[in-house]
């Protein structure tokens, strides 16, 4: 059954917990230069009558239901996940080409510079398969990252899915914007 992440943008504080967990979960060596798959930011935006915003925000792979990571790799690296719906990768026949980074919008793939092959967040798809949430969603304290099957989403009502989430990002950063002009 497929599913999807979902985000809380106001129960999140930026403690980067979710960065870490996934850190650990994937073996990413920060020393080496290697990078996280999943990012946290946070932004203060200051509006023109005074006060300011916070805006936190935590990022992955979005796992996109026609990902053009999957059509970009030459050697077929990059595929679905019949179970998840997440698109995962074997990296066996990777050449390294970041054909997939450059086709990605969220920038998701990465170069792994120790063995010179792609790699990128596969949603812990085999967390799943066993029953647990990925780790970013069971380090996430304050409940902002969960991860549903598709028709658990569709009950709750939320708009809290993270492809949702980047076109209400966007729309709060151009009302910030313009209070803040």
């Amino acid at each position: 059954m497929k599913h999807v992440f979902t985000f809380d943008p106001d129960r999140c504080c930026a403690c980067s917990a979710c960065m870490i967990a996934c850190t650990d979960q994937n073996d990413i060596n920060l020393k080496a230069g290697e990078k996280c798959f999943r990012k946290t930011y946070d932004t203060e935006v200051a509006f023109k009558e005074g006060g300011i915003y916070c805006a936190y925000l935590s990022t992955a792979c979005m796992h996109c239901e026609d990902a053009p990571c999957i059509a970009a790799c030459p050697v077929g690296c990059i595929s679905k996940d019949a179970d998840t719906g997440f698109t995962i990768y074997d990296n066996t026949n990777c050449v390294g080409c970041k054909s997939c980074a450059m086709a990605c919008p969220f920038g998701a793939p990465r170069y792994n510079t120790e063995d010179g092959k792609m790699v990128k967040c596969d949603g812990c798809y085999i967390r799943i398969k066993n029953g647990m949430k990925p780790a970013c969603v069971r380090a996430c304290s304050f409940g902002a990252l969960d991860c549903l099957t598709e028709e658990e989403y569709r009950n709750s009502g939320s708009d809290k899915a993270c492809n949702v989430l980047i076109d209400q990002a966007n729309l709060r950063k151009k009302e910030a914007l313009g209070r803040w002009r």
